[in-house]
């Protein structure tokens, strides 16, 4: 798995995640959709991901995004 395969599976899972618990928990939980919604966007824009930098550290090898 490359790093952005990851950050791709990670984002994704996030959003599904706070779906869930925003519609059985508490509608709060899409502020963590709109949270990961908006570092993807800047990171379109920046280049700046932290999730990236994680996944480097941990050794997934770097690749062009699509």
């Amino acid at each position: 798995m490359t790093v952005g395969r990851a950050v791709m599976a990670l984002a994704g899972t996030m959003v599904l995640i706070s779906l869930l618990l925003a519609n059985f928990v508490s509608p709060w939980w899409l502020l963590l959709t709109a949270f990961v919604g908006a570092n993807m966007l800047q990171s379109a824009f920046t280049g700046f991901c932290p999730a990236a930098m994680i996944f480097r550290a941990l050794g997934l090898k770097s690749q062009e995004a699509f």
